[in-house]
């Protein structure tokens, strides 16, 4: 068999990486791909879900005797711990690899050391192949284990003239079935979806990830959160339907802010310390506002009909911008077509301080 060159391997281990997306939480996504002393793979992996077995082992598996003496690419670097599995980079060694590839080390203080332990045992490691392209697919995880909360990504939908509901607060549906079949896909991605409790008042969501056209559930759910300072969530209410898990935080659970209301940096701590690596940040308007203007959005999703209302609540409510200079500075990453609507995505600049 041909061989390939270290990048054309770290790109597959990537994109294998990828297929563990919305499973692995509040695991990484990990790829793996092995390399025989000619450059021949012989063997491939990736972190499919929690508590399974890692990618390196998973690829070790098929490469068998095959991986003596080759090399391991892998999209992040091999824990060094045991847990529910063991250290990846004793698997490694004891499989007599000669080198190891890593993409982006691990910042996780509780898995991390595997390149120092491979070198301590004789075996080439180089760090930073394909990089860039490791961190974009494993952001949400990264982000989140650097910083200790959560990545945040605000999804909303709106006319065109930037409405997210009618005069008389009608809002099904401003955005086509095709678009809604998206965010349920978004949604299976994710740890967490977060909504305010005038959104679970005024709409009633579900808040579950699933089949829009026969109702069937996903498999696996994101946790429901209602941002609800004083309680007002309804015991009838459908969150609490237990098709998934619900919490309804509240200011005097999770702590307040001067104005009485859920601290949301106490908010997005607490998801973390819950195993929350990801979350959708679904609604309302007042509650974007918020966590756009204390700086907690990561990422924008924005769902755009063809229609126009002319009135009626805004997608956006006050996020701390008084004048143009404040006004929070996007770069949009992709515009894409889905249905007849557009999706929009953007990465909110940062702030000079």
């Amino acid at each position: 068999m041909a061989g390939v060159s270290v990048d054309e391997a770290m790109r597959r281990a990537v994109a294998l990486a990828a297929r563990g997306l919305g499973t692995t939480s509040p695991n990484p996504v990990v790829g793996c791909v092995l390399l025989d002393p000619e450059g021949a793979v012989v063997g491939e992996g990736f972190h499919a879900y929690a508590g399974g077995p890692h990618a390196e082992i998973v690829a070790l598996a098929q490469a068998g005797d095959r991986a003596r003496g080759g090399t391991a690419v892998v999209s992040l670097e091999p824990c060094d711990h045991t847990g529910r599995t063991g250290p990846c980079s004793l698997a490694l060694i004891r499989a007599g690899v000669a080198r190891v590839v890593i993409a982006v080390p691990d910042p996780n203080p509780v898995a991390a050391g595997g390149a120092a332990t491979l070198r301590a045992a004789g075996i080439q490691v180089d760090v930073g192949v394909r990089a860039a392209e490791s961190e974009a697919g494993n952001i949400a995880w990264l982000t989140s284990m650097r910083r200790g909360w959560p990545y945040v990504i605000w999804k909303y939908a709106a006319t065109l003239d930037g409405r997210s509901a009618a005069a008389d607060g009608t809002s099904m549906w401003i955005t086509s079935e095709a678009a809604r079949i998206d965010v349920h896909a978004l949604r299976g991605t994710v740890d967490a979806v977060i909504v305010g409790v005038g959104t679970v008042l005024v709409d009633d969501p579900r808040l579950t990830a699933r089949n829009l056209r026969d109702g069937t559930l996903a498999i696996r759910q994101p946790l429901r959160v209602v941002v609800d300072s004083s309680g007002r969530t309804p015991a009838e209410a459908r969150v609490r339907d237990g098709a998934a898990q619900t919490w309804i935080a509240t200011s005097a659970e999770v702590g307040a802010d001067p104005d009485g209301r859920v601290d949301l940096p106490g908010l997005l701590a607490e998801l973390h310390h819950r195993g929350v690596r990801a979350a959708l940040l679904e609604g309302g308007p007042r509650l974007a506002g918020a966590f756009l203007a204390a700086g907690l959005v990561d990422k924008v999703v924005g769902y755009v009909a063809p229609k126009l209302l002319g009135a009626g609540p805004p997608a956006l409510a006050d996020a701390g911008v008084t004048t143009i200079a404040e006004a929070v500075d996007l770069e949009i990453t992709d515009v894409a077509q889905v249905g007849p609507d557009l999706r929009i995505t953007a990465l909110p600049r940062k702030r000079e301080a």
